[in-house]
């Protein structure tokens, strides 16, 4: 390695982690933002965030890639013609295109680091992810009392106190309502002041109640069986406890294989998969609605032809129907009018029945070519992310060299910029893909497409030292063309006599 390559490299390994774990923090942030209302409130431990944390960080690298190289080249570039280091290395009569490539290898090991990262890596983050998001929503709220309202997340009791001392754990003027024979507020529970505790290493909650009473009414349970009678228990207490198990509000541990069958928890090779057998499921389904449609005729059906999808091509398969005579009742003499009238109610309720089977199946054909659509665009965005590295290095370097700026200012603007094009791209893109609307391949590499002669065209400005981006020169160009409308002015026309 020359002494320019490790000179260009070591300029740019620096900005690019920086942004890189800059950028990934910021989409991290968005990500807690998005579910933050599942995760407060929770009694969650620090190893539970870590966890998150650390699954949705790996889950952010696919996009915060891109957009680190477009910011780091950028700056790296930008930094060399701000100090006029790159201005000395052309004097030297090295081409701006040498100067380029060893950022150029670098962004092509990084795009295959990208597509493997993606591939195997992102899909088994999800799956930790999403399975432990899952868990953490269904877990319970932490239990936490407060004054005049009423608890009702422990299970079959409500619980209120009107006075909560400041150690957390004396209750006072205690009302406590047993729901666990669902009987109604039949049963009740007064205290006057309580100590609420736990045992068993939090496994157990207890409120140990002082001078209380407990009123029960057995006049539900009682007429169910038929009796009229009304029965009434109440009972005084100087002390009592009452135990509460709060296993229900520990975190589940819900089986992965539960959401494998996600497409953002599958590889390359096992989206292959579902998208042949959902191809395969299509045909199936057109065979049966063919075959089934069938029933609802007495005439002859000419044998159905279906296009069947396979790998990279198009095949026609023939698919046999049930044959019969052909029969018109109403061409027969010896119908008269009062069964012609039956005929046509019984003719116009098989179309009904044909018209609805038809919809419904058409309806579970639709369904699954959407769900294929999707299948296969997943598998595009694999490739598509990970080229988006390459595409941001062709656009974020002779940019740079372009406007000759470092630092975080301008080049932060222009990469903002750029993603947010690239983002709309892809996600409008991929939007008409799913929908049916143009190709997948179309929709899915249509921004790469589109940003890399974008690239091209920076690539070929930066080459002839264009000064796209300068100020200075359209003020020039401006004056220029000022001057020359003003001189193609005729001179006013002298008046006569003078």
């Amino acid at each position: 390695m020359k002494k320019l390559d490790k000179f260009i490299i070591k300029a740019f390994i620096g900005p690019f982690f920086l942004t890189f774990a800059v950028v990934v923090f910021i989409f991290l942030t968005q990500t807690i933002i998005k579910y933050f209302e599942y995760l407060v409130g929770k009694g969650l431990g620090g190893g539970v965030f870590a966890e998150l944390l650390f699954y949705f960080s790996l889950n952010t690298v696919p996009i915060a890639l891109p957009l680190a190289v477009l910011l780091s080249s950028l700056m790296t570039y930008g930094n060399l013609g701000e100090h006029y280091e790159l201005t000395a290395i052309k004097s030297a009569g090295i081409s701006l295109v040498r100067v380029l490539f060893p950022i150029f290898i670098f962004s092509i090991l990084l795009t295959f680091a990208a597509f493997w990262f993606n591939n195997r890596v992102v899909p088994k983050a999800n799956l930790k992810a999403f399975s432990l998001l899952w868990d953490v929503k269904q877990k319970k709220p932490s239990l936490s009392l407060k004054e005049g309202i009423f608890y009702k997340d422990l299970p079959g009791v409500s619980i209120k106190a009107n006075k909560k001392l400041p150690d957390e754990k004396t209750l006072l003027d205690m009302i406590i309502y047993d729901h666990q024979e669902n009987n109604g507020n039949t049963h009740v529970i007064l205290a006057d002041s309580a100590q609420m505790y736990t045992i068993l290493n939090g496994r157990y909650l207890v409120f140990e109640l002082f001078d209380g009473q407990s009123y029960k009414d057995y006049s539900a349970s009682n007429r169910r069986g038929g009796a009229d009678n009304v029965q009434f228990v109440r009972n005084h207490f100087k002390q009592s406890k009452i135990v509460f198990d709060l296993s229900s509000f520990d975190m589940g541990d819900t089986p992965e294989t539960l959401f494998s069958n996600h497409r953002w928890m599958k590889n390359v090779d096992e989206l292959n998969y579902a998208v042949d057998s959902l191809r395969r499921e299509q045909v199936k389904m057109q065979e049966n609605l063919a075959r089934g449609v069938s029933q609802y005729y007495t005439n002859h059906l000419r044998p159905v032809r279906l296009v069947a999808s396979g790998k990279g091509k198009d095949t026609l398969k023939t698919v046999a129907v049930a044959p019969g005579k052909w029969s018109d009742s109403l061409r027969n003499h010896k119908t008269q009018p009062y069964q012609q009238k039956d005929i046509y109610s019984r003719a116009a309720n098989q179309a009904r029945s044909v018209r609805a089977y038809t919809e419904s199946n058409l309806q579970q054909l639709e369904t699954a070519r959407a769900e294929e659509r999707t299948y296969t665009a997943e598998r595009h965005r694999r490739y598509t992310q990970s080229v988006a590295c390459l595409i941001m290095f062709l656009i974020g370097a002779p940019l740079g060299s372009i406007i000759k700026k470092g630092g975080l200012g301008v080049p932060v603007l222009i990469s903002i910029l750029f993603f947010i094009i690239f983002y709309v791209f892809s996600m409008l893109g991929e939007k008409w893909a799913r929908e049916g609307i143009t190709r997948i391949a179309v929709g899915m590499w249509g921004g790469n497409f589109i940003l890399f002669w974008v690239g091209m065209f920076f690539l070929r400005q930066a080459r002839n030292d264009s000064r796209l981006l300068e100020a200075d020169a359209y003020r020039i160009a401006f004056n220029r063309l000022k001057k020359r409308l003003g001189g193609r002015r005729k001179p006013s026309p002298v008046p006569a006599g003078v």
